[in-house]
């Protein structure tokens, strides 16, 4: 059994792709923070990508630990000096597998803060990615404001000069402020974080932070650093004992950080926004003057699908999500769900396109191979079906169409809520508000902070009644049966 490493590699090729490109010649232009599966399987297999195929050796990454529980992943990656093994999972059962190699640098904020934010004011750092979530950016859905009042964001504008900051948010613009102070010009700033119009987001955000701390450098970074958005799509679940013992079995070859990942991977850039990038289209990367129509239809078909068989699959009682995707009730009720509420609210995307797309969807998520959880997937739904679900819902009502099936996918989460564990940072809240639904139906959609003011549209709250009563009573099989 060999241990990845960059002594190593030489000796792996017989058995494994290999980074082809000089290691040792590689500089970081990037700084990413999160450096988590998603990251690894998406952003950093690109940048290898890049570099294996001749490309310009000035953008690797350095991968960034922001929080206490990135330590883990951190560490194990130093260990095998950044190198990781990527398994692409196709459905019947074929594995493609590469070393990546983009990972040039690692640092974890909280034990190397000062570190961090050189890097960030270094002359080579010319862009930074995030992978910090949807709910990471603590703007809030229904107003648009940045919550300046989260305990670590109060503490690091708080803080006394000198003293390192724990956020995303306090890196990112104390490394912008020196780069200022410098005469640097500002490093682009690129999401990845599933979000309409993430961009957007993320310049309120990080605005927001810097105009709270001086409001002279707030007005220079809404000005001056380019916040483009993008659109990230790759079906990543978390990273199992038996995907470890894969790389073993398979390719002899110990690895502590493997990822997997489904085949399928998409990105596309809002270049008119952006400043400093890499030559992504060399390596499939779509640079587009418009976003949004790509981001609505990631969004609402593959994400806002997700949330479409998590919550109704787990009270049929699977586990993955190629077993809901396969359960002929669940594929009959996504399958009108996608073709009834959410293609329609797609605009800008040529049709050929949209159709390969949305047919697409449902075989991604029945692939068996990449054994994604349900769990995953209806971790967070808080934040997540706001972003997914619930722009559908108000496009649809604003039309006047139907909206039964997105309804009866609140209802099954309601359900969730009150029977079945549930990881959320609103978990005991969203809990509460499912029991009470027995004295009031509409108490759990009451919920300002997730559903805005949905609970007032009488044609919303009609479906939803209709729905949370029909799997109270007939279950949720039976309430899918209905509507497909």
């Amino acid at each position: 059994m060999i241990p990845l490493s960059a002594r190593t590699l030489g000796s792996l090729g017989d058995r494994v792709d290999v980074p082809e490109y000089d290691r040792g010649a590689v500089t970081a232009g990037v700084v990413h923070l999160g450096v988590g599966g998603f990251h690894r399987a998406h952003q950093a297999a690109f940048h290898d990508r890049l570099m294996n195929e001749g490309g310009p050796l000035d953008w690797g990454i350095c991968g960034v630990g922001v929080l206490e529980r990135d330590r883990g992943t951190i560490e194990a990656l130093q260990a095998q000096d950044g190198l990781y093994t990527l398994l692409a999972k196709a459905p019947g059962g074929e594995v493609v597998a590469r070393v990546i190699g983009s990972i040039v640098e690692l640092l974890l904020a909280p034990d190397e803060p000062e570190a961090v934010l050189e890097k960030l004011a270094a002359p080579t750092t010319r862009l930074v990615t995030l992978t910090i979530t949807e709910g990471g950016y603590l703007v809030d859905d229904a107003t648009g404001v940045f919550d300046a009042e989260q305990p670590d964001v109060a503490r690091d504008l708080a803080a006394a000069a000198g003293e390192p900051p724990r956020t995303a948010f306090g890196l990112v613009v104390e490394g912008l402020r020196r780069r200022r102070e410098r005469g640097l010009e500002p490093f682009t700033v690129l999401s990845c974080d599933n979000l309409q119009g993430n961009g957007e987001i993320a310049r309120t955000a990080f605005g927001t932070f810097a105009a709270l701390r001086d409001e002279e450098l707030g007005a220079w970074v809404r000005e001056h650093v380019p916040f483009p958005s993008s659109v990230v799509d790759r079906i990543t679940p978390a990273t199992t004992e038996a995907d470890r013992r894969t790389v073993r079995e398979l390719l002899d070859i110990e690895d502590r950080a493997p990822v997997v990942c489904e085949p399928f991977a998409q990105w596309v850039i809002d270049a008119g926004a952006a400043g400093a990038l890499p030559p992504y289209d060399a390596v499939g990367v779509r640079l587009v003057d418009d976003v949004l129509p790509h981001e609505l239809m990631k969004l609402r078909l593959l994400n806002a699908g997700h949330q479409a068989v998590a919550h109704a699959g787990r009270l049929c009682g699977h586990t993955y999500v190629h077993e809901a995707a396969r359960d002929p009730d669940i594929r009959a009720f996504l399958d009108a769900y996608l073709d009834h509420e959410a293609v329609p609210t797609i605009h800008g995307v040529p049709e050929d396109e949209l159709r390969a797309f949305r047919a697409a969807v449902p075989e991604r998520f029945g692939n068996p191979a990449v054994g994604d959880t349900l769990e995953r997937l209806a971790t967070d739904a808080s934040d997540r079906i706001p972003k997914f679900l619930l722009p559908v819902i108000r496009e649809r009502l604003k039309a006047g169409g139907d909206v039964r099936r997105a309804a009866a996918v609140i209802a099954a989460w309601t359900v969730s809520c009150d029977e079945l564990p549930l990881t959320d940072r609103r978990a005991e809240e969203l809990a509460a508000r499912a029991r009470g639904r027995a004295d009031d139906p509409l108490v759990f959609v009451r919920d300002r902070a997730v559903f805005g003011d949905l609970a007032d549209d009488d044609a919303f709250t009609t479906a939803y009644r209709a729905a949370l009563q029909s799997v109270d009573t007939a279950g949720v099989r039976a309430t899918l049966a209905s509507l497909a």
